[in-house]
């Protein structure tokens, strides 16, 4: 491109010579020196303006073609188009060097927002580490590797890694330093090993290829990188910790909360219990029949209550626990419903529960305890705080079954419609003895089953508790053997 530019030059200035002086003959190789030093490296536009010069003084300065010069201007005209020429090449390679940096700098700029932007919405490790490869592989021309610590400031094991390579990242983990060309500390390696994080809480570290002691924007911009990836990683072991906290938080208060129930719920059936048992052992023979059997009937009935509610609050603690695993299967709605209504009805002697179950349901996933002691509860709350009819339903919906529950009792007030599914929480006020318990061990089997359980006014008066369950593709029937 340099004998290009200086052919042109020198062809313009040959078709031009009758009509233009040597001064702006002078000034067309100029122009070719300066587009040399604005596309050409520094050292390719030097020799263009040597060339130039050159060209210059060979055909148009007399003695022509020849490289002497006749006279002192001319002489000088030449040496100082020589110094311009140097000036403007390297005035122009430094504007080009400045640019190319300042392009490189933008690029590396957005590429730094656009991973915090990514790494903003990153809520698994492996999001993190997806991210901070792809910015990586955008970066630098690799191979790059981005592992996470193990135990021990130890690299996770993971296929593809060098000996040197897993040397290098150990060693800056455990310093907590960059390591590398131009880092003072093993200069002699062929990658940087930059730390995620400082030392004492490195979450991993990156192998980043190719790297030169004089490339220090370059190794900047890498620490930025791993920088950013750093504090992700510390925001989500940040998170995970205070989840597990508060998770804990919550466990202890709910534990704290039911010793301070049972101290006061199971103090009074368990006096009455002991009452009514210490006479009928001490004064049986003083007894009536009828006063006997009264008293029988309250230690069955008080029994009961404390088998209700150990049930209610041993499940809620069991549900509250983090990772407990429930035995879900295909469970058909109609058996679970007749289960229910064989055991509640013993307690419903006059039959007010009212019943409508269509045939052929589909199945659903549900674990079948849970779910039985979730209608249990909320027949038992039906039948307790309302006077007339019960109505149980099952109605079949668009990808899921509404179980419903309606009472004709006093209703909840919609302010409370949330706050009565919270644990020791009751609605009533009518004086009825209970723990509050029930309906948060519905809400927390809902949970469990992923199906929200509504409470809804009814209108008329009373309350409509609806299981919203969701209905799942139905597993294959196997065909009768021959």
């Amino acid at each position: 491109m340099v004998t290009g530019l200086l052919a042109l030059a020198t062809g313009l200035c040959w078709v031009w010579e009758p009509h233009v002086s040597l001064t702006s003959q002078a000034m067309l190789y100029v122009l070719a020196v300066v587009i040399a030093a604005y596309w050409l490296p520094w050292l390719e536009s030097v020799s263009c303006a040597v060339g130039a010069v050159i060209a210059l003084n060979f055909f148009f300065v007399p003695p022509r073609w020849t490289f002497e010069v006749e006279s002192q201007e001319h002489l000088i005209a030449l040496a100082v188009m020589l110094v311009v020429a140097l000036v403007i090449s390297r005035l122009a390679s430094g504007l080009r060097r400045e640019t190319e940096i300042a392009r490189r700098n933008e690029q590396r700029a957005r590429q730094l927002q656009a991973l915090a932007s990514g790494l903003a919405s990153a809520t698994q490790t492996q999001d993190v580490l997806g991210l901070g490869q792809a910015a990586l592989a955008e970066a630098f021309a690799g191979p790059n590797q981005l592992v996470l610590a193990h135990a021990h400031g130890e690299p996770e094991p993971g296929e593809g890694l060098e000996s040197q390579v897993r040397d290098g990242l150990r060693s800056c983990m455990k310093e907590g330093a960059v390591l590398g060309p131009g880092t003072g500390r093993w200069p002699g390696l062929l990658a940087w090993y930059l730390p995620l994080g400082e030392q004492g809480q490195v979450s991993g570290a990156a192998c980043v290829r190719p790297a030169q002691a004089s490339d220090e924007s370059g190794r900047e911009h890498a620490q930025a990188l791993c920088a950013l990836l750093a504090q992700a990683l510390g925001r989500l072991r940040l998170g995970q910790a205070m989840q597990a906290a508060q998770t804990e938080a919550q466990r202890q208060q709910l534990q704290s909360t039911f010793l301070a129930a049972i101290s006061h719920d199971l103090r009074t059936p368990l006096a009455a219990i002991v009452a009514a048992a210490s006479s009928l052992q001490t004064q049986r023979e003083r007894l009536d029949a009828p006063t006997q059997a009264h008293l029988l009937q309250g230690i069955v009935n008080e029994a009961n209550y404390l088998s209700s509610m150990s049930d209610n609050t041993l499940q809620l603690l069991r549900l509250a626990q983090p990772g407990q695993a429930l035995q879900f299967g295909w469970e058909s709605l109609e058996e679970i419903v007749g289960a229910v209504l064989g055991r509640v009805r013993k307690h419903d002697p006059a039959r007010r529960i009212r019943s409508r179950v269509p045939e052929g349901l589909p199945l659903v996933r549900a674990d079948a305890v849970l779910l039985s002691q979730l209608l249990a509860n909320l027949l038992d709350n039906a039948l307790k705080y309302s006077e007339g009819e019960v109505e149980l339903s099952v109605e079949p919906h668009e990808a899921r079954l509404e179980v419903c529950v309606r009472d004709r009792g006093p209703g909840i007030p919609e302010a409370e419609s949330e706050t009565i599914f919270q644990p020791y929480v009751r609605g009533d006020r009518s004086g009825r003895r209970g723990t509050g318990l029930g309906l948060a061990v519905c809400r927390a089997i809902a949970q469990a089953h992923g199906a929200p359980l509504i409470l809804r006014p009814r209108a008329g008066g009373g309350s409509n508790f609806c299981l919203q369950l969701p209905v799942e593709a139905q597993p294959a029937t196997p065909e009768p053997a021959p």
